[in-house]
């Protein structure tokens, strides 16, 4: 039986989450256009066998297929008033692959709104992260990964969403070449979680495991004694062809996974190209 999410932080253990979703999708017959999130009902068996699959490789954790879950983000494919069934039903596929000992983290990504832009009301994101966070608590999960953010205030409007179970947090922002995309710099963000009482800090995607490893130790400047969040991708994008390919291998990528932890990193994982087998060779290298 596992014990609560934080409870295992606080032993300094170093911990193993999952690897990428939406690239799995896609090899799994996901077209462009589709709703990853409907996958949940009309494809339930594998979007369960992904999160299986994770488990299998040595994960100590498994994110939600619900990266895009919150009601704005579902209107722009018509399932806007299925927000509290599509985030439900991936939160208990993913417990279902988890089983009782190992975590589950609610995923929660940008709404693909500009606040600033005033596209949408400050009430009404909040409302929508609200609707998605109540899915994915009764669905069962132990914790939420807000993830891949970029502006402060929309993740500030998931942050307290979230709260409202009392479930531990993690929040990343993706950054490239210093700066998220609007702007906000790893030390900014860092001081901006600490305020909001985030559990856990980090940063995913946008970067292979080599290039995080600045990253954390901006992050760790601020934030001393909080644990960070890594998902990597597998390396940058190359464009072969049409298709996009992220050509690290497990094994070049697992070669990191020392410099990152050293870096001040404490959980370790995946984002776009990353495959079980990419967890499993991080898994190795964490386990010597």
């Amino acid at each position: 039986m596992r014990k609560p999410f934080l409870d295992a932080l606080k032993e300094n253990r170093i911990l193993v989450s999952d690897g990428a979703w939406g690239t799995f999708l896609q090899t799994e017959g996901l077209q462009s256009g589709e709703c990853p999130e409907e996958w949940n009902i009309s494809h339930f068996k594998i979007v369960e066998k992904i999160a299986k699959s994770y488990i299998q490789a040595g994960s100590d954790m498994v994110e939600t297929n619900t990266f895009g879950g919150s009601r704005h983000k579902l209107n722009m494919f018509g399932f806007g008033e299925r927000t509290y069934e599509l985030n439900k039903a991936g939160a208990e596929l993913s417990r279902n692959a988890a089983g009782d000992d190992h975590w589950v983290l609610g995923s929660i990504g940008p709404s693909g709104t500009i606040l600033m832009m005033g596209e949408v009301s400050e009430d009404e994101l909040y409302e929508d992260f609200l609707i998605q966070v109540q899915g994915l608590f009764d669905g069962g999960v132990d914790a939420f990964c807000i993830e891949t953010f970029s502006a402060l205030d929309e993740a500030e409007l998931a942050i307290k969403a979230a709260k409202t179970t009392g479930l531990p947090i993690i929040c990343t922002f993706t950054f490239e070449n210093g700066f998220s995309m609007m702007g906000v710099t790893p030390e900014a963000y860092a001081e901006k979680m600490l305020e909001l009482g985030v559990d856990v800090l980090g940063t995913n995607c946008g970067n292979g495991l080599d290039g995080m490893v600045d990253y954390v130790k901006a992050i760790r400047s601020i934030a001393p004694d909080h644990p960070i969040l890594i998902h990597a991708n597998a390396g940058l994008p190359v464009l072969q062809g049409t298709e996009t390919v992220y050509p690290e291998t497990p094994e070049h990528m697992s070669s990191f996974v020392p410099s990152i932890l050293e870096a001040g990193a404490c959980i370790v994982g995946g984002c776009c190209g990353t495959t079980p087998e990419h967890i499993k060779a991080i898994k190795s290298i964490i386990s010597l």
